[in-house]
């Protein structure tokens, strides 16, 4: 008897113990509240700035032309494409350096006597453009454009048949200087929605341009895909 007493006692003391260590920890919980959890800080917009990032843009081109000399005169637009390379340099939040080349055509249309005139113009563009990031999607563009003449295609036609087409190295010409402007927007981490617009500063003159004081114009959309 005295044996089974003691068991019943041990068993007993036993689990006053457990429930009183049961009551002390969930009192700590009540009082004190759960253990926070420790997360992740926020990503912050800058995290993938500074990086250099390379790419390929293209798209379609509204262009025209006007005179430096007579700013009522008027011409019509012609469908052209631009294409080429880019790239992304870092310097300070929210400021990068985006310099690229591409190939871009240029031109327009006028009414003559002699009937419809196109002239379709081919360059190396290369704009260095100052690059603000606006926004985590969006971004603004500024700066300058060198353009190297290529070669230049003038046509003309009655409406109805081709009647003489006259083509032109223009390679010898000299660069001209230009400007852009323009807004992107970024679709993904990759890939870009872009709108410019393009003007010269300086007037072509050559034997193959007949605007006097010619210079081009463009309005451009496009996408620009990245690369790390």
């Amino acid at each position: 008897m005295d044996v089974l007493n003691k068991y019943c006692m041990k068993k007993v003391i036993f689990f006053a113990i457990c429930l009183l260590v049961a009551g002390s920890v969930s009192a700590q919980g009540y009082y004190y509240g759960p253990r926070p959890v420790r997360r992740p800080p926020p990503r912050r917009q800058s995290d993938d700035f500074y990086k250099v990032r390379v790419g390929i843009a293209g798209g379609l081109s509204i262009a025209d032309a006007y005179s430096a000399y007579n700013a009522g005169y008027s011409t019509g637009s012609i469908a052209a494409f631009n294409v080429g390379l880019t790239l992304d340099i870092p310097i300070a939040y929210p400021l990068s350096f985006a310099p690229e080349v591409l190939f871009s055509q240029k031109g327009y249309t006028a009414q003559t006597t002699d009937g419809n005139f196109t002239q379709r113009s081919n360059f190396i563009d290369v704009p260095l453009l100052a690059k603000f990031r606006l926004s985590p999607f969006v971004n603004f563009v500024i700066g300058p454009q060198i353009s190297f003449p290529i070669s230049t295609s003038n046509t003309y036609d009655n409406g109805f048949t081709q009647t003489a087409q006259q083509n032109y190295s223009t390679t010898s010409d000299s660069p001209v200087l230009g400007g852009v402007v323009g807004v992107g927007f970024d679709l993904n981490r990759n890939v870009e929605l872009r709108f410019r617009y393009t003007y010269d500063l300086q007037e072509t003159n050559d034997n193959s341009y007949y605007i006097p004081g010619y210079r081009n114009e463009t309005w451009q959309i496009g996408l620009g895909f990245k690369f790390q």
